[in-house]
């Protein structure tokens, strides 16, 4: 039996209602009568989150329960896709994430659904400071494929993007490796000069990480890794647009110079993301302080110590920094991401056509706002009835 659901489109601004039945969307048809006072989208897509609400992926004591908690709470600020980010850890902790995320699939249709993939950020980055970013020095290693095979076993093959700095004589190898395998390599935490970001690139990394963080105070003004990535047209870049990562001039001009079609939203929020504002003790950057604004900061510095809002907020934040329009900015974080995703046999994501997954949202928003106000959230697996 259909369900349906109607709002405005973002790129016409005309009313759509959307019809779906077991987890698929069957119609979609536009300018039928009724006042509608929210917008409708695809599900929103996250291909770097290492927690939300209090529930951390890379914890030291992360379950199955810990995911299966962030997945829900996710799905409740408007991410029905979204890939667990494991940082730089030692390579037995990497593998307690991994299996708690493989476990969370396993029980729940739910997740399954909802993790697409893994993305591993790291451990195979730079140790200069800057770019290691708040990586913990100790456990940077070089790429290793035996590793990698560790991985995919502890996960059921999940991995689906790589993250690392193509300075190690390893990395160009690993790269053809892992693309072989139909993984994304992904540049960022690096310190290389345009000739390794340019052999990456030719040995199959096609996309950049959080470009413009995880950067060195002061670079060479002329010469640098973010000037070779930005001018590298077979990078995608991702972009963490919360308002303090990226100034409105840099991310402007970062986007104009990688185009919305070669570009992309992620939250890469923290545990204390969605958390109320006060201080907080965590275990890598000690005392923090989380503002109203979503600003994660050491206690008593104006260093960020993490990314705390939403991928709904970044989509918001997006469109006031960079003055782009909503349904450009839905893109950047709904079918662009999807196309980074490993090939699946399920229904298209990220997309509002028949046949895609019954992945949608509905919130309201107007210009000049710096959040969504999610209204309702559906997901293909709630579709279908499965709601753990």
């Amino acid at each position: 039996m259909s369900t349906e659901i109607s709002g405005l489109e973002p790129e016409s601004g005309r009313a759509v209602r959307v019809r779906f039945a077991e987890g698929v969307i069957e119609s979609v048809e536009y300018d039928h009568d009724g006042d509608e006072d929210c917008w409708l989208t695809p599900g929103l897509v996250d291909l770097q989150v290492n927690g939300y609400a209090g529930h951390d992926v890379n914890a030291r004591d992360v379950d199955a329960e810990t995911v299966l908690a962030m997945t829900g709470s996710l799905r409740a600020a408007g991410v029905t896709t979204f890939a667990p980010t494991v940082v730089t850890a030692s390579e037995e902790q990497t593998l307690r994430s991994l299996r708690a995320i493989a476990q969370a699939r396993a029980a729940s249709p739910v997740a399954r659904h909802a993790i697409a993939q893994v993305h591993m950020e790291g451990p195979h980055i730079s140790e200069e400071d800057g770019p290691r970013g708040a990586h913990e020095r100790q456990w940077i290693r070089p790429p290793s494929l035996p590793e990698f095979l560790r991985w995919q076993q502890a996960c059921d093959g999940l991995v689906g993007m790589v993250t690392l700095s193509p300075h190690y004589p390893e990395s160009l190898a690993y790269i053809e490796a892992l693309r072989g395998k139909g993984v994304q390599v992904a540049i960022g935490h690096t310190h290389c000069d345009h000739l390794a970001i340019d052999a990456a690139v030719d040995a199959g990394a096609g996309v950049s990480t959080h470009l413009g963080n995880a950067s060195h105070e002061m670079l060479p003004r002329l010469s640098n890794y973010l000037w070779a990535q930005l001018a590298q047209d077979r990078l995608t870049a991702g972009f963490i647009a919360d308002g303090h990562h990226l100034p409105a001039a840099v991310f402007t001009a970062m986007l104009r110079a990688k185009g919305v079609e070669r570009s992309f939203l992620v939250s890469d929020a923290v545990a204390l993301a969605g958390m109320s504002p006060g201080t907080y003790e965590t275990s890598i950057g000690g005392r923090v302080e989380l503002r109203a604004d979503g600003r994660l900061s050491r206690l008593g510095t104006p260093f960020l110590a993490g990314a705390a809002r939403s991928l709904a907020d970044g989509v918001a934040e997006a469109i006031a920094l960079a003055g782009i329009t909503l349904a450009e900015s839905v893109a950047l974080a709904t079918s662009r991401p999807a196309r980074l995703l490993r090939p699946s046999r399920g229904p298209a994501r990220g997309v509002l056509c028949p046949g895609a997954a019954a992945d949608l949202i509905r919130f309201r928003w107007r210009r000049g706002d710096h959040a969504l106000d999610i209204d309702r959230v559906l997901t293909a697996a709630s579709s279908r009835g499965e709601h753990r």
